[in-house]
């Protein structure tokens, strides 16, 4: 898929407008000329330049690339499918993973994601399993991530 570099350019320097307006309420340092959004307030400068010459360049070769163009993937009812699900399967873990926990909603998705990218069964659940537990682990125990428990949270350790 192919997304003219106008749309992306608009994007930037939006977000970058918005992070330059943001970091006007950061707090002042007394008696320095600078404090905590200089640094942020540069890169959004540059943000809002950068996508100021993308929207240029975008419109500029509007003739020969459209506002968007689909790629072959999107004839093949397979891969629109398996991108479905890698989009909803992220929505269904924002609304679940607070109400189940992180340990009940991944092992369940990252199986369906696997058989919908063409896993067999039984290597998609252990690699399922598998993984679950060392996200749970590295993200939770090692970098002290607080991970969602939902329901699990008396047996929380």
């Amino acid at each position: 898929m192919k997304i003219n570099d106008a749309i992306f350019g608009a994007v930037f320097a939006l977000l970058g407008a918005i992070v330059l307006v943001d970091v006007q309420g950061f707090p002042k340092i007394p008696g320095q000329q600078y404090g905590p959004a200089i640094f942020p307030g540069l890169v959004a400068t540059g943000l809002i330049v950068c996508g100021l010459l993308l929207v240029f360049y975008g419109a500029r070769h509007r003739a020969e690339q459209p506002w968007v163009r689909g790629g072959d993937w999107l004839n093949s009812r397979r891969h629109v499918v398996a991108a479905a699900a890698i989009v909803l399967g992220v929505a269904a873990y924002i609304a679940l993973a607070g109400w189940l926990g992180f340990l009940l909603v991944a092992p369940p998705l990252l199986l369906l994601w696997f058989r919908v990218l063409g896993v067999r069964w039984r290597t998609a659940a252990i690699a399922a399993a598998g993984t679950s537990l060392a996200i749970w682990y590295v993200f939770y125990k090692l970098l002290r991530v607080p991970l969602p428990w939902g329901v699990l949270t008396p047996w929380a350790f």
